[in-house]
């Protein structure tokens, strides 16, 4: 074993090591991204890599990660963006490097994971009772009755655990009745002044992870480290971005701001125990005034701020930081723990509530920002450009142009972010929200500024080239190196990729009864073994409910059952089919016979009237970009590769992609799509294609 960290071994023998104690093989592939991550460490430059399935690049990552952190002392954050990963980390790839890289460290590896505050037990709030936030007479009394059982089982676990992570709570329980026993990071009280502190859940995972050498957290968690003023992860200087096609999308999320009457009701409750009711009244008016506001209003984008739902939010903003100023110093009952929970509890839903008020004020220029206010105007969306006008039309209260004059194109050059309305289902109710139109500047700044980061994933390079999701991120040319390391999978002889032209396109109308034929007659001919990829619900459902009246096969859609069980069913039965949206599109691992054949519904753009999107495509057309080619190719590229690759999981599969929309091989914008797959060998002949699959069927 070395004596000190000057006698590492290079990372190429720890890989091999590695590699031979987990009995697999090395590949080509995974050492030269194993020696690319030592190189980007070495040089504290940004690395993109794309390894496709199969390569190992969870190894290929985590030897280099683990002996910089052997060489330097500091650990190496690891953000994957899904919990099937972070549990595959945790459980089985960590745990067994560390075994075989023991006897070759100074130490042995030690690796921790760590959540959100929101993910532990709060041993004050369950200690100390803390009201409920939610109003039950909102709720259905079956409902209740299911949260209140919930609540036991939370309160008998709460007894035996020793990490106080909800993950270990099985079968899982709601968010409402968790939320009777967490707290974010806003309204905890902190370790120093919370009487529960020496023994908080949260802070002994935070310890864990000061001692580890890699840490694994997930995308949420590092952009909130990254964007927040407080530390949440441990101190660090590399990190490794896995699942990094979702880097973007997660981040968003976090940064989302939305506002409605149940965040308004809630900053009432929690402030209207600790002030004046006159002055919490006030704040709950200003939410009626909302909630009948949105009620009335058609969901979508917001282009420009009618006076009327400027009037409210600043209503709602001058009420809540009313209530903020009664409730009088935060740093108040400091010696008095559980007054001083209600009241952190309760300065951060105000603080929410005002703070994302003034940024939707804010999002339509400094007027709008002070006065609150703005002028109605009239929708002039062009009714022929139906992706542009679509979300134009669903504009919120007040609608506004699409576009088109100098004056608007000025707008969406300076608009830093876009706001839009989301209609009520069932109890939720209409919700506004506002969210950056870009956060490529807030990775930049914040991820990127003062560590080196690694960003791997089996799909990055769209179109063939790293462009297109650099510029999401934020790193500008010569900041950062793309390298794809390939596949050890031979996709032109293992795989086929075929483009139904024969077809008509897809139109709105629900799916096309040729499609139905068309998909009927490739399942005929896989004898089940399909994986149905949609780009709705809708459609999902509309293909299961006309297909299983037409086919002999087990035919299971998304909604059935969890989609752990379905996908459970389907891998263990090879004549079954599995049709669902977008969670398996990049959800799915069934490698062997039970997979033969993928079929595409068709090419997954966003929504005409997704809000979001759509102010982003506007806004690169604004400022000289080709904006359906920056957002909604890019976005189609990321998920049609996501969803070719559910093809080969193992080096023995073989199969079909089969496309039914005739626009990946006729439109213009085809060869950057068709780039961002694997290099399957491609066809458009359907007889060909059945034929394939009726001998892949008989030679299994």
């Amino acid at each position: 074993m070395p004596k000190d960290r000057a006698d590492l071994p290079p990372v190429e023998e720890l890989l091999t090591a590695a590699v031979t104690a987990l009995g697999g093989v090395e590949r080509p592939g995974q050492v030269k991204m194993a020696q690319a991550v030592r190189d980007a460490i070495e040089s504290e430059e940004h690395l993109a890599v794309q390894a496709g399935t199969g390569t190992g690049k969870s190894l290929a990552y985590l030897v280099p990660a683990i002996r910089h952190a052997a060489e330097s002392g500091d650990a190496v954050v690891v953000s994957t963006a899904t919990i099937a990963l972070q549990r595959q980390l945790v459980d089985r790839d960590l745990p067994r490097l560390a075994d075989a890289l023991e006897g070759l460290l100074p130490h042995r590896p030690e690796f921790a994971i760590l959540k959100g505050r929101r993910n532990y037990l709060c041993r004050h709030k369950m200690a100390a009772g803390m009201p409920e936030d939610e109003d039950d007479q909102l709720f259905d009394p079956r409902e209740v009755s299911a949260t209140g059982r919930m609540v036991q089982r939370i309160q008998e676990w709460a007894n035996d655990t020793e990490t106080g992570d909800r993950d270990e709570i099985v079968p899982g329980v709601s968010d409402q009745a968790w939320r009777q026993f967490s707290v974010t990071a806003r309204e905890c009280l902190g370790a120093q002044r919370c009487p529960s502190g020496a023994d908080c859940f949260a802070e002994l995972a935070r310890e864990r992870a000061g001692a580890a050498d890699v840490v694994v957290t997930n995308h949420a968690l590092l952009a909130i480290d990254a964007m927040e003023d407080f530390a949440v992860l441990p101190e660090h200087d590399v990190v490794v971005v896995d699942e990094a096609h979702e880097l973007v999308d997660r981040v968003t999320s976090v940064v989302t701001g939305e506002l409605s009457e149940s965040t308004v009701s809630l900053a009432v409750r929690r402030a209207g125990r600790l002030i004046e009711q006159g002055v919490a009244d006030r704040l709950q008016e200003a939410g009626e005034d909302l909630r009948a506001l949105l009620a009335v209003a058609p969901p979508g984008r917001v282009d420009t701020l009618p006076q009327s739902l400027g009037m409210t939010l600043a209503l709602v903003r001058d009420a809540a930081f009313a209530c903020i100023t009664a409730l009088g110093p935060r740093n108040k009952d400091k010696d008095d723990p559980e007054n001083a929970g209600l009241r952190k509890a309760a300065f951060t839903a105000l603080d929410e509530v005002h703070d994302t008020a003034q940024r939707m004020l804010d999002a339509f220029g400094p007027a709008a920002g002070h006065a609150g206010s703005g002028d109605d105007a009239e929708d002039t969306g062009d009714p022929e450009d139906s992706r542009e006008s679509a979300a134009s039309r669903g504009g919120a209260p007040g609608g506004g142009p699409a576009g088109g004059g100098a004056d608007a194109r000025s707008e969406e050059v300076h608009r830093a972010e876009v706001v839009w309305l989301e209609e009520g289902r069932g109890r939720v109710p209409p919700t506004l929200r506002v969210a950056p139109l870009s956060v490529g500047g807030m990775l930049r700044d914040k991820l990127f500024g003062d560590r080196t980061v690694v960003l791997t994933s089996a799909t990055l390079a769209l179109g063939g080239s790293f462009d297109s999701l650099s510029r999401q991120w934020g790193l500008r040319t010569g900041e950062w190196t793309g390298l794809d390391v390939g596949s050890p999978f031979d996709h032109p002889r293992r795989g086929i990729l075929y483009v139904a032209t024969h077809l008509p396109q897809p139109g709105r109308d629900g799916l096309p009864e040729a499609y139905v034929d068309e998909i009927a007659e490739l399942i005929e001919a896989a004898g089940g073994r399909t994986l149905g990829l949609f780009s709705s619900m809708r459609a999902a459902k509309a293909a299961t409910e006309a297909l299983r009246e037409r086919l002999d096969v087990p035919l299971l859609c998304q909604g059935d059952d969890s989609t752990s069980q379905l996908v459970k069913q389907f891998a263990g039965d090879p004549a079954t089919c599995l049709f669902g949206t977008l969670s398996l599109w990049q959800g799915v691992d069934v490698p062997g016979p039970s997979l033969t054949l993928v079929i595409i519904d068709r090419i997954p753009f966003p929504r005409p009237d997704d809000p979001l999107a759509s102010a982003r495509q506007r806004h690169v057309a604004a400022t000289g970009g080709n904006g359906f080619m920056a957002v909604a190719a890019t976005h189609a590229a990321l998920l049609l590769a996501q969803g070719a690759g559910r093809l080969l999981r193992s080096m023995d599969d073989r199969g079909v992609v089969a496309v039914l929309d005739p626009r990946l091989a006729t439109a213009r914008y085809s060869g950057f799509l068709l780039n961002s797959l694997p290099p399957f060998w491609r066809t458009t002949d359907p007889a060909k294609v059945r034929d394939a699959l009726r001998r892949l069927t008989a030679g299994s």
